[in-house]
């Protein structure tokens, strides 16, 4: 039989299982039904409301966002919307760079307000730098077009290299704060390939991030900041979300939620400023 503060610790743990569940629907909802907003919303929630440490909430969010986008990843594939040499030059940079960046935080090993600070930081800056984007995603798509209707376009030959760069900065951002792998990397798409079709800008979005976030968590797992029991719970609900919420987009204007989505992520890279 359990005693008192076993049976205690139990009931809450149970409570606070099914609380990580119920934001993992809330959060599948919203990604369901615009496509972005899952480490962008999870990671500060886990922090902001449930008290998760930062390199904890990050690591964890990072295998929750690579099972998650398999499918949506998988799908995309099947349907032909993805453009595969544009993954593989962006694999080329942010998967070294992810390595690279686990590889370093493990030599420097940081004290665990030193990596706090550090986490939170990046967390900060990669929060506001989405909500941008998601503000400013229509006028990028404006200015990469002239007068005439033609587009502006990066020399055919700088464009590999301009690729696998893109691919290293956001490897290096998302294996810190876990975000960086949607809005940033589909914005960076847009100002790259401005004739590539938006599905296809979103279909090679996600495939790019699906072995992006398995290898920056698997990285966070031998550093220890994964949770997996807290993993469980967010993809018990996670799941679910998403599927009704890929149903209820075609209902639900994109063009309205972006705005309200943005101002969200505003008012929480804010938050993660003065976060201590």
């Amino acid at each position: 039989m359990l005693d008192y503060n076993a049976r205690l610790n139990l009931k809450r743990r149970l409570r606070m299982d099914w609380m990580y569940t119920l934001s993992g629907f809330l959060v599948g909802l919203i990604v369901g039904v615009t496509g972005v907003g899952g480490g962008s919303l999870m990671t500060p929630l886990l922090v902001l409301v449930f008290g998760v440490s930062p390199a904890t909430a990050v690591g964890t969010d990072l295998l929750y966002a690579s099972l998650t986008k398999t499918l949506g990843g998988w799908v995309h594939g099947r349907r032909g919307s993805v453009d595969w040499k544009v993954v593989g030059l962006l694999g080329l940079g942010s998967l070294p760079a992810s390595v690279a960046t686990v590889a370093l935080l493990k030599y420097l090993a940081l004290d665990e307000k030193t990596l706090r600070g550090l986490v939170t930081g990046v967390l900060s800056a990669a929060l506001l730098l989405t909500a941008t984007a998601l503000l400013l995603k229509d006028w990028i798509k404006k200015i990469a077009r002239r007068e005439d209707g033609t587009v502006y376009e990066l020399h055919h030959r700088y464009l590999p290299a301009a690729t696998i760069a893109t691919g290293v900065v956001v490897g290096a951002l998302v294996t810190v704060s876990s975000i960086g792998a949607g809005v940033l990397g589909t914005v960076a798409l847009l100002f790259l390939y401005p004739r590539m079709p938006a599905v296809k800008v979103v279909g090679t979005d996600i495939v790019h991030a699906v072995p992006l976030t398995a290898l920056a968590g698997m990285g966070h797992l031998a550093l220890g900041t994964v949770d997996l029991v807290l993993l469980g719970s967010l993809l018990l609900g996670s799941l679910p979300g998403i599927y009704a919420g890929s149903h209820l987009s075609a209902r639900v204007p994109e063009k309205t939620l972006r705005p309200i989505l943005a101002v969200m992520l505003l008012i929480i890279g804010l938050k993660m400023v003065f976060y201590k």
